[in-house]
């Protein structure tokens, strides 16, 4: 068996899967960013660390439930500071805070924002390393000083359980990565004015990446035994890919969760156009995925349903009360406070809801919001260079009418990746490619079905986008005014 844990902006998971690639056991357990205030959301390291230990506990303590090795994947970016014992010096600073935003403008308006992007083809967004460690530089600077590790939470919940101090070239791939080299490029450091951030960095692990055995620590906080080995790489952008069975260059994954994740698998690293999305590496040698993305996933669900009193189990009904279009209501899901990062870099990036009366109901709300999601799908996984297949996980998609509706807008059948926990399911896999165990890729990574578009709906989806495309270009008009 293999033990997949994957470290969510908001949940913490355990998964066991059989050597087939079968779901045998899931537990989980919410963990709680905090809002500060002022666009500041922080998390504790220590409440993710009693987290994993319950699930780990909860789906290994069936006699005979001991992995034969263990991947981690999780959220990524953010700031997770640690001692040399693998304690958190501070709060984590989430990647969903915003304090970074005003240093991004900076290199933005300077051109070092640009100049990083012609090296590694990352776009530096505010919640990455480069933002935060400039707020903390100016906000908390004896925080750093007290930090061995600027680590990622996967990679300092590896070193909890094995005393390791490495992190994975997918994590490191923005902002600090020579991304063809898999090494820190210190011209990346000095445009940006950090250089003196690089004892901060763990060095990263070379391509497929190693496991490391589970120590006394680690063995009592899971209750598994000494020696089960440990993987932590590559982070849920690069895990879910795997997880889904992303292999042939071109082919495209829609993450739909927090974060529209656009995803499409090539084999070179392109540094030229627009400096925006991201390029991570993937575990093997002369592939990466380049990554679109967007702030605009569930999370702008959640907020238009609290906006109109409803949950997620009403989303389907309410879909269905309001006809494609929304009754000529439209919106941009542009409400994150940190802007948006793909397939456009702009941190005064806003929502906007349209074409409202009387006569709106909340199912127009929901159903515009959603529209527009699905708008922003397609403008990502185009930006990103898709031409073969796509697949969709997460959770968005586990409403079958969204699920339509994205196919509807692409115009292209949607390959619905193994359910469940598909980002713990590449973690896995990632681990027993470390380990050298051998499994049937094309068993692990089986689409569960197949939502084919309808073509009645092709030109009123084609108009739609059209007309979202030219309110995102007149909407950021007005946002830099």
């Amino acid at each position: 068996m293999i033990l997949g844990i994957d470290l969510g902006t908001s949940m913490v998971k355990a998964v066991i899967f059989s050597d087939e690639g079968r779901c045998l056991a899931v537990a989980s357990r919410r963990s709680s960013p905090q809002a500060l205030g002022g666009g500041r959301i922080e998390q504790d390291f220590e409440e993710i660390v009693t987290a994993v230990s319950d699930v780990v506990r909860e789906v290994c303590g069936a006699p005979g439930h001991v992995p034969d090795a263990i991947g981690i994947t999780g959220q990524s970016d953010g700031l997770w500071l640690l001692d040399e014992n693998g304690r958190g010096v501070r709060p984590a600073v989430s990647w969903l805070d915003d304090r970074g935003n005003p240093y991004l403008q900076g290199w933005i308006d300077s051109g070092a924002f640009e100049a990083v992007f012609r090296r590694n083809a990352n776009a530096i967004f505010p919640g990455s390393h480069a933002p935060l460690m400039a707020a903390l530089r100016d906000g908390d600077p004896d925080a750093l000083t007290r930090a061995h590790t600027a680590s990622y939470l996967k990679d300092g919940i590896l070193q909890r359980l094995t005393g390791a101090r490495v992190t994975d070239a997918s994590d490191a791939s923005l902002p600090f990565l020579d991304i063809a080299r898999r090494d820190y490029d210190p011209e990346i450091l000095d445009i940006l004015g950090l250089s003196e951030m690089r004892r901060l960095l763990a060095p990263v692990m070379p391509a497929p990446g190693r496991s490391f055995a589970l120590n006394a620590e680690g063995a009592a906080l899971t209750g598994l035994p000494e020696g089960v080995p440990v993987h932590a790489g590559p982070f849920d952008l690069v895990a879910c890919p795997m997880g889904a069975g992303l292999r042939e260059v071109g082919d495209g994954l829609i993450i739909i969760g927090t974060t529209l994740a656009c995803e499409v698998l090539t084999d070179h690293v392109d540094t030229r156009g627009a400096p925006v999305g991201m390029t991570l590496c993937m575990p093997q040698d002369g592939r990466w995925v380049r990554s679109m993305p967007a702030t605009v996933g569930t999370a702008t669900l959640d907020w238009v349903l609290d906006l109109v009193g409803a949950s997620h189990t009403d989303v389907e009904g309410l879909l269905a009360q309001s006809p494609p279009g929304a009754n000529g209501v439209t919106a941009l899901p542009f409400f994150s406070a940190t802007g948006e990062r793909a397939p456009f870099v702009d941190v005064r990036a806003r929502g906007q809801l349209a074409g409202l009366s009387t006569a709106t109901s909340r199912a127009d709300l929901v159903r515009a919001v959603c529209e527009s999601v699905a708008y922003a799908a397609r403008h990502c996984i185009e930006a990103a260079g898709l031409t073969g297949r796509v697949l969709v996980c997460g959770g968005g998609s586990n409403s079958q009418t969204w699920s339509q509706m994205v196919a509807d807008v692409l115009q292209r059948p949607l390959h619905i990746a193994p359910r469940p926990e598909v980002g713990a399911r590449g973690a896995a896999i990632a681990a027993m490619d470390a380990v050298g165990l051998a499994y049937d890729a094309d068993l692990w990574t089986r689409a569960e079905s197949i939502i084919e578009p309808n073509r009645d709906a092709a030109q009123h989806y084609e108009d739609g986008f059209a007309v979202y495309l030219d309110t995102v270009e007149a909407a950021r008009g007005l946002w830099n005014r």
